[in-house]
């Protein structure tokens, strides 16, 4: 049941344990300005912002100066409408590092 005392719908609460099955896990945000940011999922919003603890940002390949060295952001929020992919770094060692 939710704040009100209504019982969530089947759909919502699937997401809702999906979403807080990536907590804590690191994850690598693309957005639509080229940046990349790598970091922890902390939370989200109902306006799909992410927030990422420990987050790097990597500037586009392009951009002139340090292409491959990630700038150390910490705290970050991730305007969801700026948001192109997230991925999701895997658990295990073996196979492709991001989901």
């Amino acid at each position: 049941m939710d704040s009100d005392g209504e019982r969530e719908d089947s759909a919502a609460a699937r997401a809702r344990q999906q979403l807080e099955a990536l907590l804590n896990k690191t994850m690598r945000i693309r957005m639509t300005d080229g940046r990349t940011l790598v970091g922890c999922f902390l939370c989200t919003d109902r306006d799909c912002n992410v927030i990422l603890g420990s987050a790097q940002e990597f500037l586009k390949p392009s951009d002139s100066f340090s292409a491959g060295e990630p700038r150390v952001l910490g705290l970050a929020m991730v305007p969801g409408h700026h948001i192109v992919s997230i991925e999701v770094q895997r658990e295990s060692l073996t196979g492709p590092p991001y989901l």
